[in-house]
């Protein structure tokens, strides 16, 4: 049995990325969830280095958690493209650079795929729940399409204008946010934590 949070809690999200931030105050608000970030608070951003998104979103989670004595809920997420061996991978936001640019990301991705004719791409969610004790809940989502070339819409963030879902034409960056919210391997990750952890 899943720990439950109840309505008027406030979580704390282990992200300093406004784009990310935006996009789960979103999903949290009809279930009556504050939230304040990591970067508001001053907490300070934990090496990841695990292997995988699960590992580290459990990183986060905990570090946040753990400073802030709240309930902390962490998200690890990553584009990967199958002609690059599911890279970038967990290193997703480490191509943008340190300056964030997602714009060079979504070129490096292009010029190492080339002229390879296999456009299978897919983001994963990785959702970490943890509190100040150590306990943690953990939900994974995914999305499948293809790579998208030249990036296409300003609407999302990260390399969201280089994908597109399977069964839809357009891509995450063209989306209404609402559409994306409805299909998006982070609102897959969360209709699992909201229905194992929400009162």
């Amino acid at each position: 049995m899943a720990r439950r949070l109840r309505r008027g809690e406030t979580l704390v999200l282990a992200s300093h990325n406004p784009g990310k931030l935006r996009e789960i105050e979103a999903l949290l608000r009809p279930h009556g969830i504050g939230v304040v970030s990591a970067g508001a608070l001053g907490l300070p951003e934990p090496e990841e280095n695990a292997p995988d998104f699960t590992g580290n979103a459990r990183i986060k989670a905990l570090a946040a958690a753990t400073a802030s004595g709240k309930a902390a809920l962490s998200d690890d997420s990553g584009f990967c493209v199958a002609a690059l061996g599911g890279a970038p991978g967990v290193l997703s936001a480490r191509w943008a650079g340190p300056s964030k640019d997602f714009a060079a990301a979504m070129r490096l991705v292009h010029e190492r795929v080339g002229d390879n004719p296999d456009r299978r791409a897919w983001f994963i969610a990785a959702l970490c729940l943890a509190w100040p004790d150590g306990h943690t809940e953990t939900f994974v989502g995914r999305i499948d399409g293809t790579l998208a070339w030249p990036p296409r819409g300003d609407k999302g963030f990260g390399y969201d204008p280089i994908f597109v879902p399977a069964q839809a034409a357009e891509t995450f960056g063209e989306m209404e946010p609402d559409t994306k919210h409805a299909v998006s391997h982070r609102a897959r990750a969360f209709a699992q934590l909201i229905a194992a952890c929400f009162a």
